[in-house]
């Protein structure tokens, strides 16, 4: 198959012919990446949007407590998806430390940084006496930003390209060899960011599951799990960890809690329905 893609590599679409570029200004002495800027944009559009979802009857957090939730949330998907990083898919790293804080060399998991968010979204409602499921069905709404951004940011970088093929729309990558392959970031754009966002936005905005403690986040869970677990048949796996003993890859292997989890949440969401009355403001919803 490979052999065959090599030799009629002529006729796909080659990566620099896209005329993009990992830097969106360069000034020689200063360089500003996409992938930053992807960052930083899933956060504050996050923010903003979460703003607008807690001005709805019985949200459970005002929004002082958004203000903090952005921060401890900033430094939750960085912290956590750096070492997420490490630990599953580069423990070598732990060899020499200090690699760990070079975040600009890249390297970022995002089953790390969905820990990371948790954990501030636990702090958060510990502190503040808040309910931490409904808290996540809020903050699992927002995250959709995030994931289209950085996955249209790996686009732009050439990096985490998919796995050999001659579809029509294979791409070349720099790094990639000669070897036309899946342009993998765009599927994981597509069903992680916006498929993502349209089923729990329909959710949040034209149902009643908001009242439903764990359903929005547990369908978010499915939503990417399945997504990710699908796209993994396409994208190219880290190397080492294509194919593990159990038969799964390591992106694989990383979604089945996932999985798993959101079927629970989902399921048993019903018996958590229960009067909810609003953080701010005197209106109780039934």
């Amino acid at each position: 198959m490979i052999d065959i893609i090599l030799a009629s590599a002529a006729q796909f679409t080659r990566f620099e012919e896209l005329g993009l570029s990992p830097n969106a200004l360069d000034l020689g002495f200063f360089q500003l990446k996409w992938y930053s800027l992807a960052y930083l944009a899933g956060i504050l559009i996050g923010y903003w949007y979460l703003t607008k979802l807690i001005k709805e009857p019985g949200a459970p957090l005002a929004r002082r407590h958004a203000d903090d939730m952005i921060f401890y949330a900033t430094l939750g998907i960085i912290l956590g998806g750096r070492l997420g990083y490490v630990f599953f898919y580069k423990p070598e790293i732990l060899q020499n430390p200090i690699e760990i804080l070079q975040v600009w060399n890249g390297g970022m998991s995002l089953h790390g940084g969905v820990l990371g968010v948790v954990l501030a979204i636990w702090y958060i409602s510990r502190k503040e006496k808040l309910i931490f499921l409904r808290i996540c069905d809020y903050i699992a709404c927002v995250i959709p930003f995030g994931l289209l951004f950085g996955r249209l940011a790996n686009f732009v970088n050439g990096e985490l390209w998919g796995r050999a093929t001659d579809v029509p729309w294979a791409i070349i990558f720099p790094m990639g060899g000669e070897v036309a392959r899946h342009p993998s970031q765009l599927y994981e754009a597509g069903l992680e960011g916006l498929l993502y966002f349209i089923i729990t936005s329909l959710l949040f905005w034209k149902t009643d599951a908001r009242y439903h403690p764990g359903k929005l986040v547990g369908t978010g869970l499915l939503v990417y799990g399945l997504s990710r677990f699908i796209v993994e048949f396409f994208r190219q796996p880290d190397q080492g960890l294509e194919n593990l003993s159990w038969g799964l890859t390591m992106g694989q292997t990383l979604t089945v809690p996932m999985l798993l989890l959101g079927i629970y949440l989902v399921f048993t969401a019903k018996g958590r329905r229960v009067r909810v009355e609003p953080t701010a403001g005197d209106k109780s919803v039934a």
